[in-house]
């Protein structure tokens, strides 16, 4: 049945009017509640939860946006008529058989059994952020960076995680971490990589004047404690490389006196997708190391061989603060190395996906 549902809520969304109908259901049970503007947002999330589908981290994305909607709109008491309108707008779209529309019944229920947890753990704020892509570079094989400019500014901090939405896949939340310190303009970079349908798109379609969302900032464990003056010593594997790209920015935008040390991971120098920026950073600031680790290029000098945390031990000083993002096979074992090599416990930072 779980096939089912997909089926008839992709058939949904094709129907450009389904939002208004959606919205127009919503209002005639509980009017005055959910803003015309954000109910095609609203809708696409609501049906891929309760559709099914996702990965956890797709899910917790979708759950961070719907906790914050149902909060902003205030429609906790209102779960049952949000969801008849759910089931009524795919009924009339993509009619089946009875045991289809009781399967969506059953579905918009638990969708609102989940949301309900998220509301209890979600924060004041909007629940996205409009924003436009205003340039988009493709420095590497396979990867993107996106400038985008969001319609109101992000109140994000250094090394947070953001769920991103596209037009080209309505309802599918992914998230990314933006590579930059909040900026005058209030545009937000993001590097992404061309894994899975939302990124795909992302590197591959999206262009200049397309339209995305941004969901509402969460803590990954990558942030720097305001109390401690400590060395960093940051160690990136591919994408991964952007929150820690903030993280230096918002050391140079307030300098401490503090030493940063960058370690940045990639198969060869051609996977190296943001070099230009980073010697850029280099040459501007003293305090600051960067460091190439090459896992796969035989033309890299004796100390850029290895992996990205083999390398960085070799940079390790005692009292480092040391932050660690990448794949999930970089991260596998990561603690356990960094504690054999001494670095204590409560200085190791690890990227952890939200789970709202």
């Amino acid at each position: 049945m779980t096939a089912a549902l997909a089926t008839s809520w992709s058939t949904t969304l094709r129907y450009a009017c389904a939002a208004d109908d959606f919205w127009c259901a919503v209002e005639e049970r509980c009017p005055g509640r959910l803003p015309e503007r954000e109910a095609a947002v609203f809708l696409a999330a609501l049906g891929r939860l309760a559709s099914g589908g996702d990965d956890p981290a797709g899910r917790a994305a979708l759950l961070a946006v719907l906790g914050h909607a149902y909060r902003r709109h205030r429609l906790l008491p209102h779960q049952a008529a949000v969801e008849a309108a759910l089931t009524a707008t795919v009924a009339r779209h993509a009619p089946g058989t009875p045991e289809l529309a009781a399967a969506w019944a059953v579905a918009a229920r638990r969708a609102s059994a989940a949301v309900t947890s998220a509301v209890a753990r979600a924060g004041g704020g909007p629940a996205w952020w409009p924003a436009e892509v205003i340039d988009h570079d493709r420095p590497a094989d396979g990867v993107a960076i996106l400038t985008v400019r969001p319609w109101r500014r992000l109140p994000f901090r250094p090394g947070q995680a953001v769920p991103v939405c596209t037009g080209r896949w309505p309802g599918r939340w992914r998230w990314y971490s933006p590579a930059n310190a909040p900026r005058p303009d209030g545009t937000v970079e993001l590097h992404v990589r061309a894994v899975g349908a939302v990124s795909r798109a992302l590197v591959h379609a999206v262009r200049p004047g397309d339209p995305l969302w941004f969901g509402p900032p969460y803590d990954v464990g990558l942030g720097l404690d305001p109390a401690l003056r400590a060395d960093l010593l940051l160690v990136a594997g591919g994408t991964g490389l952007a929150p820690l790209r903030s993280l230096v920015e918002q050391v140079a935008a307030a300098p401490a006196g503090r030493r940063v040390t960058l370690v940045v991971g990639a198969r060869d120098f051609a996977d190296l997708y943001d070099a230009i920026s980073l010697d850029k950073l280099q040459c501007a600031h003293d305090w600051l190391t960067l460091v190439p680790a090459f896992s796969h290029d035989p033309l890299a000098g004796a100390g850029e061989r290895g992996d990205a945390l083999t390398v960085a031990l070799d940079h390790y000083r005692p009292g480092q603060e040391v932050h660690l993002c990448g794949p999930p096979p970089m991260l596998a074992g990561s603690r356990l190395r960094l504690l054999a090599a001494g670095v204590p416990a409560d200085r190791i930072h690890l990227s952890t996906g939200p789970v709202p």
